[in-house]
């Protein structure tokens, strides 16, 4: 047997010394391995929360997953919606033309469509105008100081109509000055409930007698102010912009106020007494305990507040006049043109959809922010 054994190993090649494998190499390709696999998590994490989770079995698929459970993740995810709203658009437009209204049938999606090409369309005629209004005004001042260098060039403001796009950006920016205003009042007012019973005590009779109250029945109240302080010749802001934005504000600071306040009592006591037992400044306090703490129920009130506010914002700015989306919509309702309906839908559906970009931006914000596993 021995004879045998060696005869075999005489028959077996040696492997050279230079083609032999490290003995860490497999330790650096599992540990390469492991921080690719902890970056591609991290990326479908991002995509979760951004609403993009319906690509996360794309990639998996394209890195070499289980195709099979990634396309059925892929269909629950994207099929699945798509096909909801295949149907959706199926039974409108068989629906549509059966429902007669005081402006005519309920236009279907072919038509909605049609008027977000022709709003588009009278924007870029709007902004060509004012493009030309200026290069006029450009000109003839020009003219004027070659004629006359001591002459004063006019600077006249360009007052066409506002543009769907315009109001569409009106109605953003009222919404966030509403939304900040009442951040600044719930977010401080909040922490101070939260960490006094008694001002707790104090504020909490407010907050269920006001929350409920609905914009139409601040708004008038809030005009009456604005008008009474807001006086001046030379005006920074328009009285309807600020009446909307006031309004919004009063509507939407409780669920930041009431979030924002049970966050703060939630904080472990534990927490609190090491900062008595280590005499930690009231502002070293509140800046490196209280806040921090608290911020993931700080950002779900902002979240609530920012949807409330969008919600509030159309009925604020249709009684204003507010040059924005609530006075697009009633504009179009007093109108009663064949196109009217058809742009109200256009309306509608534009809310909606930048109600949720919004509610989405304030989730990623808020999940950068959340102390759990997601992050």
């Amino acid at each position: 047997m021995s004879a045998s054994n060696a005869a075999i190993k005489a028959d077996v090649p040696a492997i050279p010394a230079s083609t032999a494998v490290p003995a860490n190499k497999p330790v650096v390709s599992s540990s390469k391995a492991a921080r690719t696999a902890r970056r591609f998590e991290q990326a479908y994490g991002v995509l979760n929360v951004a609403g993009l989770g319906f690509l996360v079995p794309i990639m998996r698929m394209l890195r070499g997953e289980s195709p099979r459970s990634q396309l059925k993740d892929l269909w629950r995810l994207a099929g699945v919606p798509v096909v909801a709203v295949l149907v959706f658009l199926m039974l409108w437009s068989q629906m549509s033309s059966r429902i007669v209204t005081s402006l005519g049938t309920i236009p279907g999606p072919s038509a909605v469509w049609n008027q977000v090409g022709v709003l588009w369309t009278d924007h870029k005629a709007e902004r060509e105008k004012r493009a030309a209004f200026y290069e006029r005004q450009a000109k003839r001042n020009a003219g004027r100081l070659a004629e006359d260098p001591a002459a004063q060039p006019s600077k006249m403001k360009y007052t066409g109509k506002p543009t769907y796009i315009d109001q569409i950006g009106t109605s953003l920016k009222t919404v966030f000055t509403g939304f900040v205003l009442a951040s600044l009042v719930a977010i401080p007012l909040g922490i101070l409930c939260g960490l006094s019973a008694n001002i707790n005590a104090a504020v909490n009779p407010f907050i269920q007698i006001f929350k409920p109250v609905s914009p139409l029945a601040w708004l008038p109240i809030v005009t009456m102010v604005v008008s009474a302080m807001y006086v001046t010749d030379n005006p920074m802001f328009e009285k309807s912009f600020i009446t909307s934005s006031v309004t919004v504000a009063l509507c939407s600071l409780w669920p930041t106020l009431i979030n924002t306040a049970l966050g703060v009592a939630s904080i472990d006591k534990d927490l609190l007494n090491v900062a008595k037992v280590l005499q930690l400044k009231w502002t070293t306090k509140l800046f490196k305990l209280v806040i921090p703490s608290s911020l993931p129920l700080i950002f779900t009130g902002l979240r609530l507040s920012l949807g409330v506010g969008w919600m509030v914002l159309i009925a604020a700015e249709m009684l204003a006049q507010n040059p924005g989306l609530g006075k697009f919509v009633w504009d179009e309702f007093q109108n009663g043109s064949s196109d009217s309906l058809s742009r109200l839908m256009v309306a509608v559906f534009t809310i909606g959809i930048i109600g949720f970009l919004l509610d989405r931006v304030m989730f990623t914000i808020q999940s950068m922010v959340n102390f759990s596993g997601r992050r």
